[in-house]
């Protein structure tokens, strides 16, 4: 299993582990417009200060390495797409536990 980092810039916590993953585990998100993506996460952030929390990921479209933030709630286990939708909870409610 991967050693967790957690890494501190002023009031942003940044850890390479979150919820049962891993940087570079691939992920789904929930993005409003319909279309999925590759993508693989790269750390989960919280801002000390306001309590706010994003999962940052990279990826997109084949061969693009866009880096994004979402919010914990559209992160979902690779296996949670069924005939193109996501279906079951996210990461953040049903965390992955290891083997």
């Amino acid at each position: 299993m991967a050693r967790r980092i957690t890494t501190h810039q002023g009031h942003l916590v940044r850890s390479t582990q979150w919820s049962g993953i891993s940087t570079g585990d691939e992920v789904l998100v929930d993005i409003d417009r319909g279309r999925q993506r590759h993508w693989v996460f790269v750390a989960h952030v919280v801002n000390s200060k306001t309590g706010d929390e994003w999962v940052e990921v990279r990826g997109g479209r084949p061969g693009e390495l866009k880096g994004r933030a979402f919010r914990p709630e559209q992160i979902f286990p690779v296996g949670a797409e069924r005939k193109g939708r996501l279906v079951g909870p996210s990461l953040l409610d049903a965390p992955q536990l290891p083997w």
